[in-house]
């Protein structure tokens, strides 16, 4: 948001929290909207990488092969559009409102930021894992020794990485929502 305008706007109003100033609140703002560039990126880079794999070896039959790619593609979407619908909704907001209603949405925002990253998020990554998971035994009977244990051990590794990404998603913006109720 580098509209000078606004900036402006907030600059000249008393906000009901002094402790947070027009220029930390568009800060981080933001810092949060990168986060969730980078995140929808990630996402669907991932999807499509999914679901290049499912085009060229899912089998013709109906299995939990193909049930596991489907969970994995379908978590991954789902995620991206949550995204991309919050984001999308925080644009539109921002231009016009005034600072103290800004703050005011920030708040909704925020908790609603939290629902997402606390309740859906789990959930999407918890069916991309039982997708992955259904995909093994299929991994395993068609891929060398080696190149099998390979995959398990980085998937669990990268699925580690993730889950403290989440944590760290949600205790960040847990702390900037409890910034702005002080």
């Amino acid at each position: 948001m580098e509209n000078d305008n606004l900036n402006q706007l907030w600059k000249n109003q008393v906000g009901k929290n002094e402790a947070l100033g027009p220029n930390d609140i568009i800060a981080k703002a933001k810092a949060q909207r990168s986060r969730q560039y980078i995140s929808i990126a990630v996402m669907a880079i991932t999807a499509m990488m999914v679901l290049i794999y499912a085009f060229y070896f899912a089998f013709p039959d109906w299995n939990s092969f193909n049930l596991g790619l489907t969970l994995m593609i379908t978590s991954l979407a789902f995620r991206i559009v949550l995204e991309l619908l919050s984001l999308y909704r925080k644009e539109q907001k921002v231009i016009s409102l005034t600072h103290n209603a800004y703050y005011d949405y920030l708040k909704k925002y925020y908790k609603v930021r939290l629902l997402i990253n606390g309740g859906l998020t789990p959930m999407c990554f918890l069916l991309y894992i039982y997708g992955f998971y259904l995909l093994l035994p299929y991994l395993e009977q068609y891929l060398s020794a080696g190149f099998y244990t390979y995959i398990l051990i980085s998937g669990v590794i990268t699925f580690v990485v993730i889950g403290i990404i989440i944590v760290k998603s949600i205790l960040k913006e847990h702390r900037f929502l409890r910034q702005l109720r002080d």
